[in-house]
């Protein structure tokens, strides 16, 4: 195996957890800017969204602490568009999963054959985030 780039690691884990906190801001809001006859399950999805970002923030900064690293209290940009047609907060969403998606491939690529537990951790956060991009595909089927 090879040694873990301990400086990357750290610097992606703290990139990951100030998105991962960004979406809780942003899915928070989405959940309050939904209207319409199917708000109630949408608004859900989107709660349930703002939910998991934090536990995943949470897990990254377990990671990023057993590491002897330091959480960041910053959250990562949020563009606001003022677009709150369903569709446009989907599309968005689309947008942000699968940069999260980019950015749990960049922390496998950094610690693949050097941390077991660390690529398990990656590989599990791809499924994840892979799954969210396809609940949001189909989901946008109709707006399209």
């Amino acid at each position: 195996m090879k040694e873990l780039d301990l400086k990357k690691t750290l610097d992606l884990l703290k990139t990951i957890m100030e998105f991962e906190l960004a979406g809780v801001v942003r899915y928070t809001h989405y959940s309050l800017m939904v209207t319409g006859p199917n708000r109630i399950p949408i608004v859900n999805f989107f709660k349930a969204q703002a939910t998991e970002s934090l536990t995943h923030a949470q897990q990254v900064g377990e990671i990023l602490t057993g590491l002897e690293g330091h959480p960041t209290l910053r959250i990562a940009p949020i563009e606001e568009t003022y677009k709150h047609a369903v569709g446009d907060i989907l599309a968005e969403s689309l947008n942000h999963e699968k940069k999260a998606l980019e950015l749990y491939k960049d922390l496998l690529d950094t610690v693949e054959n050097a941390s077991i537990y660390l690529e398990e951790f990656a590989r599990t956060m791809i499924g994840t985030e892979e799954l969210h991009t396809i609940e949001l595909k189909k989901m946008l089927r109709d707006f399209s």
